[in-house]
């Protein structure tokens, strides 16, 4: 009995993990955008139908990861590069509103077609609006629904526009958001959000690491 129950949970496991990197092929390749259709196309492909197999959001962004790292390896590496450099200059010119860096960009999975996210925090929304048209930034308004505590959901003004190359999304947030980000749709847990000192310091980091991964691979530096 024992046994059975054992070997159940151990294919159980590997049925959520083959349908992971399935729904992480197919974001990464098929451009799919949210977790959710992607994670029931997997199971559609693979012919798993049951719950317990369907992996959590956090398992496939985790798989998107390592794809990326295995099939896109220096090509991704310095688009991700590029986007955050960019995103930091983006939040040293948006510094009036307490701007943080979230999602694809920040945590590593952002691909060719990411734009770059950026929360802006005012209780003036009309005071972004004023400050694009200042400084001559042509951007489309959008809303979007976040939930911005366990009690609290709200619509909120958006702004996208293109800079260097790259679209740039900017959500505009309360003031007092900033105290905790809101909660992300992958795992209902507060976002993860970089503020212009901490990217700086990522990006040093991973200049770091980079220079020990190629002196590792030197033969001359042994």
């Amino acid at each position: 009995m024992h046994h059975a129950r054992q070997h159940a949970e151990t294919r159980t496991r590997e049925r959520r993990q083959r349908l992971a990197h399935e729904a992480a092929r197919l974001m990464a390749e098929g451009g799919i955008r949210d977790f959710h259709q992607a994670k029931l196309k997997a199971a559609s492909r693979l012919g798993i139908h049951d719950d317990a197999s369907l992996p959590r959001n956090r398992e496939i962004e985790d798989a998107l990861r390592e794809y990326q790292r295995l099939f896109a390896g220096p090509t991704h590496a310095a688009g991700l590069r590029q986007r955050r450099e960019a995103a930091q200059r983006a939040l040293g010119f948006f510094a009036p509103f307490a701007p943080r860096l979230v999602g694809p960009v920040l945590d590593g999975t952002a691909d060719a077609r990411s734009p770059v996210h950026l929360h802006l925090h005012s209780d003036d929304p009309d005071a972004i609006t004023r400050f694009l048209e200042d400084h001559h930034i042509p951007a489309e308004a959008r809303t979007r629904r976040l939930r911005l505590d366990r009690e609290r959901i709200a619509d909120l003004p958006v702004w996208v526009f293109s800079a260097e190359e790259l679209s740039f999304d900017l959500t505009v947030l309360p003031h007092d958001a900033l105290r905790q980000a809101p909660l992300s749709s992958v795992d209902e847990k507060p976002m993860r959000r970089a503020s212009d000192a901490q990217l700086r310091q990522l990006l040093v980091e991973e200049e770091i690491a980079g220079f020990e991964m190629q002196d590792g691979m030197d033969p001359a530096a042994h």
